[in-house]
């Protein structure tokens, strides 16, 4: 029997939208349709990338049968109304972090999606890099001990520029739905459960929203975690794993290929490397397709998702850092 090919439209043409075009091309994938909110930039998206149709209008996307999967890139204070319009025609969808703005949107997507067996996925490049499942299996045999700690930071220098998406509160701006949501999901990832007693505090921007956090967090397991942010400080990427017998340092984790362990015991450092992250769409790709084609999506760890969603929405409810017209 041959193989299925599903018809890929992209909405938004932004920079990890010409990224994902890259990845597309590269595993030879039908990159069907793009759809902007100005029409002339996915004319000329489609011109670069050779895509076949360039929607006349946003609704064209929603409505077009030859559609199987919309990537959506737009910034993420619209995704949730362009996620409903989507799954309401059938579509599968991989969309762009924050996947949602809270909980309460992305629990209603997540039944949504259920109820037309449709695979939802956020495009979290941390779930698919080959280190990290290396390491996830190296963690669930034991080869490090039980995880205690995980340590992560993400620091931007972004100008005080308050029209722009950083600060912009019309646009969900700030630190957390930006950088936080990949320090949060790396440390979900190698937690046991999910943390349960969260604690922290914030420094708002001048238009209020989130510049800097630093958050601690506790499972039921015992592990905990702490996270710091910034949106106008420079932070390294860094993730440390400190377990019984020693400790890992992820450097650039976000689209991690190599990982350092150093043994508790005798010193002996270890490099695991797997994996390119040049290659980071490419293996997000190749899941989300894999999913939609087998029926299993696990590899979209869409349950990690829900959690980090969940931690963001009671760190923001707890700060009463609410977004113009949002509904918890």
């Amino acid at each position: 029997m041959a193989e299925k090919f599903l018809n890929w439209a992209v909405l938004g043409v932004g920079v990890i939208a010409n990224e994902m075009a890259q990845a597309l091309r590269r595993q030879r994938k039908n990159f069907y349709g793009v759809a902007n909110r100005t029409h002339d930039k996915a004319v000329a998206f489609a011109e670069k990338y050779s895509v076949e149709k360039v929607f006349d209008s946003i609704d064209e996307i929603f409505s077009d049968e030859k559609v199987d999967v919309i990537y959506l890139t737009t910034p993420h204070n619209t995704h949730y109304p362009f996620m409903k319009r989507a799954l309401e025609n059938g579509k599968h969808l991989l969309v762009e972090k924050s996947v949602t703005l809270n909980s309460r949107e992305l629990d209603e997507m997540i039944s949504l999606a259920a109820e037309k067996n449709l695979v939802l996925a956020e495009a979290m490049t941390i779930w698919h890099m080959p280190l990290y499942k290396n390491l996830w299996r190296r963690i669930e045999r034991g080869d490090f001990g039980k995880v205690q700690i995980v340590t992560a930071n993400f620091g931007s220098f972004k100008e005080y520029d308050m029209s722009n998406r950083f600060f912009n509160m019309n646009l969900a701006g700030g630190a957390l739905l930006d950088i936080g949501v990949y320090a949060l999901s790396i440390v979900r990832s190698f937690m046991a459960e999910k943390p349960t007693e969260i604690l922290s505090q914030w420094q708002p921007s001048p238009t209020g929203s989130d510049e800097m956090s630093t958050i601690l967090l506790k499972n039921s397991c015992g592990q905990m975690a702490t996270v710091a942010l910034s949106m106008h400080s420079k932070q390294p990427k860094r993730a440390v794993i400190s377990c019984e017998r020693g400790y890992l340092e992820i450097m650039e984790y976000p689209r991690a290929e190599k990982a350092v362990f150093v043994d508790a015991a005798s010193g002996k450092v270890e490099e695991i490397f797997a994996g390119e992250r040049a290659d980071a769409l490419f293996y997000e790709l190749g899941d989300m397709e894999q999913a939609i084609k087998s029926g299993d999506a696990s590899n979209m760890k869409l349950n990690f998702s829900k959690d980090v969603m969940d931690i963001m929405t009671a760190l923001r409810k707890n700060w009463g850092l609410q977004y113009p017209d949002e509904v918890w």
